[in-house]
């Protein structure tokens, strides 16, 4: 509450509850000073309205008045947390008859965009030579994730005699919610994987299943792929930070923008919503308005005169 304000009615019961929470749940002293920040604002917000008569709809209103005034979508969610509580607590203890903070919902916070490469930085990274056997099962893996767009614990399940058929040109992957895909592998990952496969048995004993394994001839981790990722990119690429599932959205992104076909890319990414899916028209229309901006006559800035 900004000083000089009028004292509200929910002061005292705003106290007693952080006073509870403090006595009974044993809140730290950083959890009550954000509880008590929160409640000021709705206790400002709320004036001189007694505590009973607050409303749903005026809650909703609150948390507009929020996020008109500058809170984030988070920030909002937060003190709608924390109403949340309070109102929960005088119906438990106080003879409240409902909360009206309970089904007030914050604001959506904005989707933000997968990052990508674009296809001339893609093809720049995966062309570049491979040194020695570990490099070589570097760029298979690399190509692999590009080409067919794989999450990287699908990519890790992969076994020498079962989920990769060459000769089709295709790659079958169990991913979430136990849903099986079978997706297309490009040319450059077949000549890749070929590669590999021509050098795995220097690393993999007999007995080992996995396609993909380490210098001691096991399965790699993911946090292993993700380090030999960023070491390939900073040795090859344009200074770009990448890391694997940044592969799966260029790859998403890049068949959208040569297909247009958005219920394909959503069967090969294997999201089992089309809403998943539909963030890569985002990415797709950014493109096409770089385009645009730099060849329509109409949309170029001029110059001083």
């Amino acid at each position: 509450m900004h000083e000089g304000a009028p004292a509200s009615p929910l002061d005292p019961l705003i106290e007693a509850y952080l006073g509870d929470l403090s006595s009974q749940r044993r809140a730290s002293a950083h959890t009550l000073t954000s509880y008590r920040r929160e409640l000021r604002k709705l206790a400002e917000l709320a004036g001189a309205v007694p505590p009973d008569s607050i409303t749903s709809a005026q809650i909703r209103r609150f948390a507009a008045r929020l996020h008109g005034d500058g809170l984030s979508p988070r920030s909002v969610a937060r003190a709608l947390s924390a109403w949340r509580g309070f109102f929960r607590w005088r119906v438990r203890h106080h003879g409240a008859t409902d909360n009206p903070a309970e089904s007030v919902r914050p604001p959506r916070a904005p989707r933000t965009l997968p990052k990508n490469l674009s296809p001339d930085a893609m093809v720049a990274l995966l062309d570049a030579p491979a040194d020695d056997p570990l490099e070589v099962r570097d760029h298979a893996m690399f190509e692999l994730l590009y080409s067919a767009g794989l999450r990287l614990a699908e990519l890790l399940s992969l076994d020498v005699d079962r989920g990769v058929d060459v000769a089709a040109g295709e790659v079958t992957v169990t991913g979430k919610r136990g849903k099986t895909r079978i997706v297309p592998i490009g040319r450059a990952a077949l000549v890749a994987l070929d590669a590999w496969l021509a050098v795995r048995g220097g690393f993999a004993p007999a007995h080992e299943k996995a396609l993909f394994v380490t210098r001691g001839g096991t399965r790699p981790s993911q946090a292993a792929v993700r380090s030999r990722l960023d070491r390939w990119a900073r040795m090859h690429g344009d200074g770009t930070h990448v890391h694997p599932h940044m592969l799966r959205h260029s790859f998403a992104s890049h068949v959208l923008q040569s297909s247009g076909d958005l219920r394909a890319v959503q069967e090969m990414l294997g999201h089992a919503s089309i809403r998943s899916t539909q963030v890569y028209t985002h990415l797709d229309f950014q493109h096409l308005a770089k385009v645009y901006d730099a060849a329509h006559p109409r949309a170029r800035k001029r110059g001083k005169d």
